[in-house]
């Protein structure tokens, strides 16, 4: 394997507004559900909370400069629904417009494309607080309405957006509680019917958006999603195991991923729900299943599977005890997603531009005497994902790009500032950035086209 990329593959990284931006309380921001889900104690870890974080706000253009640095082609960055409308909807908010403004354009004259999403979990506090945010229809409409604003600001400049960052995080996360420090935003626990409610109304604000986003952009932009499916791999690779893990995929992710590509909620899943199923439309399954320009996905540990003598046909096994893991406990090392996952899309849906829009790892980063960061576990987490993404884009399956999560150490939800993902360190004290070791490696891969 040659492991190389062709000339016009897509090398980024990516961040979210809530975990990078700061300033909750500048610029004529409101509320977000984050921002009261911190200020509850025992929420967080340390009860951190991310009102500055790594201050992209104010340094942004230190940031795009260590973009030109690293050799970025695209930034995938999110936008706060609150800083553009403080109250969720109506007046639009001039000083975040200006914000975004100044980033865009900033990281246009490095040509850098600016890759945004509209949403990454931090909805406004007042539609929680009026009618309980996803648990409502309202969201639907509310959020078509913030996406037409958004294609209109800045679809001049702007040709690539995604409508929702991983439908299952803020979805059963955030309305059915986790274990401690794994719940996320407003941190509720609804019934069961509640929750696949919930869900069917976050693909339907999905669909409009993909609507609204077309219906007002000033110029032709292409639109996906960045979506966490269940990525299945085959536990060896031989046909009936890779029969059975592809077949797993389009099965596990039913109630998003499958339900947006096909338009339809798959029969087993709808048997499986009983009477908890959602109350749903032809017509909203076809507004949830509007043709999208590229898929992307976000990818950090896979579900081994194999071919199983029982009722579905396969069986995923557990990770030994001794199997390798990064900081988080979840986060096992299985690079081989990032060859299955654009095959799967491919042979499944017929896709053909698809993206690895998030992936990285947590490690424990700590400044050396000579102050460097020489995170060498990361690099080998980073190093072994792209061997595998080269052999995909080898083989010709429909990967285009890759997002490294994330640019900077950042504020990581309910684990606060004590995980860092970033291939930038930054001193929360003093928001100075310090590429790591990581960051040079990655800046060789993107300026040799080749993993190193």
């Amino acid at each position: 394997m040659k492991a190389s990329f062709p000339d016009d593959f897509l090398f980024g990284c990516a961040t979210a507004s809530y975990q990078v931006e700061g300033a909750v309380c500048k610029g004529g921001r409101g509320l977000s559900i984050w921002d009261t889900f911190c200020a509850e104690p025992g929420r967080v870890l340390n009860d951190d909370n991310a009102d500055v974080s790594a201050d992209q706000y104010h340094r942004y253009q230190e940031d795009v400069e260590l973009m030109d640095w690293l050799g970025l082609g695209a930034y995938r960055f999110s936008v706060s629904w609150s800083r553009i409308l403080p109250e969720g909807r109506g007046t639009v908010n001039s000083e975040g417009v200006d914000y975004y403004d100044r980033l865009i354009d900033a990281l246009l004259e490095k040509d850098i494309e600016p890759w945004m999403t509209l949403f990454h979990w931090d909805l406004p506090q007042v539609l929680q607080a009026e009618y309980g945010g996803w648990l409502s229809p309202k969201i639907t409409d509310d959020f078509a309405a913030y996406a037409g604003i958004l294609a209109d600001k800045f679809s001049d400049r702007v040709k690539n957006f995604f409508t929702i960052n991983e439908f299952s995080c803020f979805i059963d996360k955030g309305y059915s509680m986790g274990d401690e420090f794994d719940a996320f935003a407003p941190g509720l626990q609804v019934s069961k019917k509640e929750l696949c409610q919930a869900r069917h109304y976050a693909l339907l604000a999905h669909g409009k958006a993909v609507q609204a986003l077309r219906a007002c952009a000033k110029q032709p932009i292409k639109i996906g999603i960045a979506e966490n499916p269940e990525i299945h791999v085959p536990v060896i690779e031989k046909e009936d195991d890779i029969l059975a893990a592809r077949k797993a995929f389009r099965e596990s992710n039913a109630h998003y991923l499958t339900a947006i590509m096909e338009g339809r909620y798959l029969d087993q899943y709808l048997e499986d729900l009983g009477e908890d199923i959602p109350e749903f439309s032809e017509a909203e399954m076809s507004t949830i299943s509007e043709p999208l320009d590229f898929l992307g996905s976000n990818m950090y540990s896979p579900k081994l599977t194999r071919a199983a003598d029982n009722e579905c046909g396969y069986e995923s096994i557990p990770y030994s005890k001794s199997h390798p893991n990064m900081v988080m406990w979840w986060l096992r090392l299985g690079p081989q997603l990032t060859y299955w996952a654009p095959r799967f899309v491919k042979e499944l849906w017929d896709v053909d531009a698809f993206y690895i829009t998030e992936n990285g790892c947590a490690a424990d980063d700590h400044l050396d005497r000579n102050g460097e960061v020489l995170d060498t576990d990361r690099l080998m987490y980073l190093r072994q994902h792209f061997l595998s993404a080269a052999r995909a884009v080898e083989e010709g399956w429909p990967l285009k790009g890759y997002f490294v999560w994330s640019l900077l150490d950042n504020f990581e939800w309910a684990h606060g500032l004590s995980r860092r993902f970033g291939i930038t360190y930054v001193n929360f004290k003093t928001l100075e950035r310090t590429p790591k070791l990581s960051a040079k490696w990655y800046r060789e891969v993107i300026r040799t086209r080749r993993v190193c």
